[in-house]
């Protein structure tokens, strides 16, 4: 894997020329002191992965030229994490933490006990992005704007199954079989503000037929901790790990 790489909103393929922005040429030739020759390696989302080598190196743009693919187009499990916004870096984290542990979407909620009403999508994509880049992945999450909790489940989709993280169950007996639940269809996440749920919608999300409550251990998780278990128990029963 080369060393730095970079996420492009640009075609790829053998030969093909990757014109850089402002902002991509300040970051490759201004921050990280490349200089032509220097390899890169990129990815779009839909042709894999590309080494690639600086062609031309200015301070307000360049040129890369893809030489060879580094790895094939692959796709993260069809799985969306839903969760409350809560404080500004630990949001920050909750998507970084998401991107890498491989999801396909991110999708803010508002509940009942939300604290935080107000998301900067272009921010928390611009994140999903770089974190993309750090940990290898040729695929950036769609981060979604903001979405009240009970729309989302009013259009929850029939074939789609959703984990639902109850932070009520914490120390009790889990009550459903999470591993014996359909693995090829979608699934969701979904994880409360630091306040929980409240009590009528813990009582919906209990009544939807799609919903598998779960609890995350003996233990009441901070949100962002809690998106990171739930990842990790659902990854290694129904993901790619």
């Amino acid at each position: 894997m080369a060393r730095i790489r970079l996420f492009v909103e640009h075609p790829l393929g053998e030969a093909q020329q990757v014109p850089l922005s402002r902002e991509q040429a300040h970051y490759l030739f201004g921050v990280m002191r490349l200089s032509v020759g220097n390899e890169v390696a990129l990815f779009n989302g839909t042709d894999g992965e590309w080494l690639a080598d600086v062609a031309e190196a200015g301070k307000r743009g360049g040129t890369l030229a893809c030489r060879e693919q580094s790895q094939p187009q692959w796709m993260p499990p069809d799985l969306t994490l839903y969760f409350a916004p809560i404080k500004k870096a630990r949001t920050d984290f909750i998507v970084e933490k998401a991107v890498e542990m491989g999801v396909r979407r991110i999708v803010p909620v508002q509940t009942d006990f939300t604290n935080s009403e107000r998301v900067r999508q272009d921010r928390l994509q611009a994140h999903a992005v770089e974190a993309a880049e750090q940990c290898g992945a040729v695929y950036v999450p769609e981060v979604a704007a903001l979405a009240k909790l009970g729309q989302v489940l009013r259009d929850w989709p029939d074939d789609a199954q959703l984990m639902f993280c109850d932070e009520a169950l914490a120390g009790q007996e889990q009550k459903a079989d999470f591993g014996a639940q359909p693995k090829d269809v979608p699934w969701g996440i979904l994880i409360g503000p630091e306040g929980g749920f409240s009590d009528a919608e813990r009582a919906r999300l209990h009544g939807m037929a799609q919903s598998v409550p779960v609890r995350l251990g003996p233990r009441i998780l901070r949100a962002d901790t809690a998106a990171v278990a739930a990842l990790t128990i659902w990854q290694t029963t129904y993901g790619d790990w």
